[in-house]
């Protein structure tokens, strides 16, 4: 039998429902080096054009920014990526690098799994049930 037959005959849907949880927006912060100045205001000002993107705070002291975005618009892998590629210098010391390496793993996991249809658990009976009676 196909995945989609099977599917089917469970009632399940491939698509997701319209109401979204509220965890599909995530609040990140971004860690910038200390060179070259004022790298920090530009980019501040570059993420704040961006439709779908706050930028909730922004901490000189810490050279870092706080953002907010949707999971389904954006990641923080594609937002840095494109700073970098912008000219602007991320903060490379060990632990601003662990916490963006687990970010972005995490993210691309939950966009794969906002993606893929729902999967035959516990109501894999009913399929054979249905395509029984159809019989």
């Amino acid at each position: 039998m196909r995945r989609e037959t099977a599917y089917k005959l469970a009632g399940r849907h491939h698509h997701h429902p319209e109401s979204l949880p509220d965890d599909i927006y995530k609040t990140r912060i971004l860690y910038f080096a200390n060179y070259p100045p004022g790298q920090l205001n530009q980019a501040f000002h570059a993420l704040s054009k961006l439709p779908g993107v706050t930028v909730l705070d922004l901490c000189p002291q810490e050279a870092t920014l706080v953002i907010k975005y949707s999971i389904l618009e954006y990641s923080q892998e594609i937002l840095e990526a494109a700073l970098q590629t912008a000219g602007f210098h991320l903060d490379t010391a060990l632990l601003p690098k662990l916490k963006r390496a687990l970010t972005y793993y995490c993210e691309r996991t939950e966009q794969h799994n906002l993606a893929s249809p729902q999967r035959l658990i516990k109501q894999s009976n009913q399929v054979y049930i249905q395509a029984y009676d159809l019989h």
